[in-house]
């Protein structure tokens, strides 16, 4: 019989509280997931959450990096993700995507994540959330 291992909310300072009772990542001994991301700027107090820009490659890298700040909150980095979903609005965006999605991961060693592609529907002017399951060492 093992012990109970408490879940930890992350929530990194670049992040505004989420606007419904969920947490954007949650570690639990050596699991960490990370709620869906989508391209929203560093959180500004007492301001509406602001899109990178209108285009896929800004709220790409945008979402990218708000995943990773959730990751490195909890203690992971890229190489510990395990498994990415990428939800877009629009099918003529996979090819763009991939585009930078493998520009982003090119120096990254070791295998890479295993990852989903689906498309959705998303709040007004957003293109693209991203989520992700890492395991700590």
């Amino acid at each position: 019989m093992t012990g109970k291992t408490d879940k930890i909310a992350l929530t990194p300072k670049t992040h505004a509280t989420p606007p419904a009772r969920f947490s954007h990542g949650v570690r639990k001994g050596n699991i960490l997931q990370v709620a869906g991301q989508v391209g929203f700027l560093p959180a500004v107090e007492g301001q509406p959450p602001t899109p990178a820009g209108p285009t896929l490659a800004e709220q790409t890298l945008q979402t990218l990096a708000n995943v990773k700040a959730i990751l490195e909150e909890g203690g992971a980095s890229w190489d510990d993700v395990m498994m990415i979903r990428v939800y877009l609005t629009d099918v003529d965006h996979f090819a763009e995507f991939n585009a930078i999605y493998d520009r982003y991961f090119a120096g990254l060693e070791g295998a890479a994540a295993a990852r989903t592609t689906v498309y959705v529907g998303l709040p007004k002017g957003l293109l693209i959330e991203i989520d992700a399951l890492a395991v700590l060492g």
